[in-house]
C-alpha cells in the first residue's frame, strides 16, 4: 500500500510536512506516503493525481480545505469522504475507505458519508454557496476533489477527500482576495498589499478569514499525525 496525497497550495502542504515543493514536485514523506503539491484548480489536481499513480501509490487521497456549504459547519470542522459531486454528477468511489480512515483515525466527529462538491469554479459569496447547497446536498466545496476521485475512479484504486472547513457558509470572500487570486487561485501577496493600501477597510475581513484558516490548519495537522502513524 503507497498512499498518494494531492494537496493544492504551500499553506495546506505545511499542515502535512515542513518540506518546500514546486507545483507537480512528489516527495516521499515516509515509505508508504508519497506528496504531491499540485497547485490550485481541476487540471493542476489532475495531473498531480496522475503523477503520483506513476510513481506507485495504490491509494489517492485528496488533502486541504474546504468551504462550508452546510449552514450547520463551522472552521475546523473535519470532512472525510469518498463521495464528490461534480457539475451535477456525482463520482463515488466504492472502496468504502473514507468509512475505514474514519474509524482508524478515531476521528468522532467527521462527516464521513456526505458529499463534497468539487469543480464549480470559485464560489465567493455566501449567497452562491446557498444556491450550490440547494442544488446539490453537499456540505462542503473545494476545487481539486472532483480530479482526484475521477483519476482513482479510472484507475480503479480507493480515493478519499479529507478536508477541514475554512470559510463557513455565511462568509463571503473578502474583496481583497478575490482581486489578489491569480488564474491559478492562489493569491499574489504584492497585489492583495497593493489592494489593502486603497482599501484598509477590509483588513477585518481578511483577519478573521486568517482565524477560520488557523482553525483548518490545526485539524489537519492533527489528522497528519494520526495518518502518520497508522501508515
Amino acid at each position: 500500500m503507497t498512499i498518494g496525497i494531492v494537496v493544492a497550495l504551500p499553506e495546506e502542504l505545511s499542515t502535512l510536512s515542513p518540506v518546500k515543493l514546486a507545483r507537480g514536485e512528489v516527495f516521499s514523506s515516509q515509505p508508504h506516503i508519497k506528496i504531491c503539491l499540485s497547485g490550485a484548480g481541476h487540471n493542476n489536481a489532475r495531473l498531480a493525481a496522475q503523477k503520483l499513480l506513476e510513481q506507485g501509490a495504490t491509494e489517492l487521497i485528496s488533502w486541504g480545505c474546504a468551504a462550508a456549504l452546510a449552514p450547520h459547519l463551522k472552521s475546523g470542522d473535519l470532512i472525510i469522504t469518498s463521495q464528490v459531486i461534480a457539475k451535477g454528477q456525482s463520482i463515488e468511489n466504492t472502496h468504502q475507505w473514507a468509512e475505514q480512515i474514519s474509524g482508524l483515525l478515531g476521528v468522532k466527529q467527521s462527516l464521513s458519508g456526505h458529499a463534497l462538491a468539487s469543480n464549480y469554479g470559485l464560489i465567493s459569496s455566501s449567497i452562491e454557496k446557498q444556491g450550490l447547497y440547494t442544488e446539490t446536498a453537499a456540505v462542503a466545496l473545494d476545487m481539486e476533489s472532483a480530479a482526484v476521485a475521477s483519476i482513482a475512479h479510472e484507475a480503479h484504486c480507493p480515493f478519499v477527500a479529507i478536508r477541514a472547513i475554512a470559510d463557513p457558509a455565511a462568509m463571503s470572500l473578502p474583496p481583497a482576495i478575490l482581486k489578489a487570486l491569480n488564474p491559478e487561485g492562489e493569491v499574489v501577496l504584492g497585489i492583495l498589499l497593493k489592494h489593502l493600501l486603497s482599501h484598509p477597510w477590509e483588513i477585518p475581513a481578511l483577519i478573521k478569514l486568517g482565524w477560520h484558516f488557523n482553525a483548518a490548519q490545526k485539524t489537519l495537522r492533527g489528522v497528519a499525525k494520526q495518518l502518520e502513524q497508522m501508515c
